[in-house]
């Protein structure tokens, strides 16, 4: 992927006329004065929840590659975005866009949602998710073999079967995430509450059928109950 730059002050710099972040944590000046403070916090959070990610990581899943690839995907106009990979050599690559980076108001925030896309590698998420997606293929595939389906409509029910298998837990998953990524956050020094504040801000995906994230409010307490408020 053209852009995808591991963590160093100078790749970070690269956020002019990004979105700045709220009211009072940023005065108003040029887009590149704005684009340096989001710059430097972004590295400051880097630099303090990666190790206690890692440590986490070794902690519970010492059979997993624990050594965390800090990525800017700095692509013209990505949305705001931040998910978790893994490279070709199964190292998890934590991955954020240059326009979350910008929309973040605080280090809470910013530190929150990366302890939680590290809690989705720890908790073995990405495989899980490609367990039920081959899973779900093959059942939608085999009924539709077996109601004498033709070759593409059999590839069609296992291309849906994947994408339903994918989404059958991935509710759960985020709840998972957020409430290890909340313990990870506090252990690195920040505010988890504040920082899934963060949830207020963004539209609210209720709680339909196979939607992928879970509603605001139970993220927001699940956060709570894991750090005791």
């Amino acid at each position: 992927m053209r852009g995808l730059a591991s963590v160093a002050f100078a790749a970070a710099l690269g956020l002019a006329g990004c979105t700045a972040p709220g009211p009072g944590l940023m005065s108003p000046g040029r887009p590149q004065d704005q684009a340096e403070i989001a710059a430097h916090r972004f590295v400051i959070v880097v630099k303090t929840v990666e190790p206690v990610a890692e440590r986490e990581c070794r902690r519970q899943s010492p059979r997993l590659n624990c050594d965390f690839l800090i990525a800017v995907d700095d692509r013209p106009g990505q949305p705001v975005n931040a998910f978790q990979s893994e490279d070709d050599t199964g190292r998890p690559v934590l991955i954020f866009t240059l326009a979350l980076i910008g929309d973040v108001r605080n280090e809470d925030e910013l530190a929150f949602i990366m302890s939680h896309e590290a809690a989705h590698h720890i908790r073995n998420h990405l495989a899980l998710q490609n367990v039920n997606a081959s899973i779900g293929a093959r059942v939608l595939g085999d009924l539709a073999t077996a109601a004498g389906a033709s070759v593409n409509d059999v590839e069609l029910a296992s291309r849906v079967g994947a994408s339903i298998g994918a989404r059958r837990y991935s509710q759960q998953y985020e709840l998972e995430a957020d409430e290890l990524g909340a313990r990870i956050a506090e252990a690195a020094g920040f505010d988890a509450v504040a920082g899934a504040l963060y949830f207020t801000r963004i539209p609210d995906p209720g709680d339909s059928f196979l939607g992928t994230h879970p509603p605001n409010a139970a993220r927001m307490e699940i956060v709570r109950r894991a750090v005791g408020r």
